[in-house]
């Protein structure tokens, strides 16, 4: 298992490098999420943490997600600082015997990491700034686990 909270960016080739390699994996997720300009008015997004806490709160969901659905590998990075429209803003990678699982997992650490990692969100636009609130629907889909 690799959890990294990093500001900067990575490239998916070298990451998923050796990924999932383990005799009784049959099947790898990954998933990339990027910083999305819904309004096309967004200079960047500020993202803050409190390192330590932030490592081990993903650590956690993690060690669950790894338990839960007997995966033989998980890496979830997320990025913090300053990031622009289109930039990588985290990756999300399961490895488990079959795809069902592969799949369940990451959708669960992605529903995790988008309503409660402890992770806090500024939009910076030409009009001005906004923390990102959370969202019922995100809440909605954690809760569907």
């Amino acid at each position: 298992m690799r959890i990294s909270v990093q500001s900067e960016d990575f490239d998916l080739a070298d990451v998923l490098k050796g990924f999932g390699k383990q005799p009784n994996t049959g099947a790898t997720v990954s998933f990339t999420g990027l910083v999305r300009d819904d309004t096309g008015t967004l200079d960047h997004m500020e993202i803050e943490h409190y390192p330590g806490m932030c490592d081990a709160a993903i650590t956690k969901i993690a060690e669950e997600a790894s338990a839960r659905w007997a995966l033989t590998d998980c890496l979830v990075i997320h990025r913090f600082g300053r990031l622009r429209p289109g930039d990588q803003i985290m990756m999300v990678a399961t490895a488990a015997r079959h795809r069902v699982e592969a799949f369940e997992a990451a959708e669960f650490l992605m529903d995790y990491l988008k309503s409660r990692a402890p992770f806090w969100k500024k939009e910076v636009t030409r009009d001005g700034a906004d923390w990102v609130a959370a969202k019922d629907a995100d809440e909605d889909a954690l809760n569907r686990w």
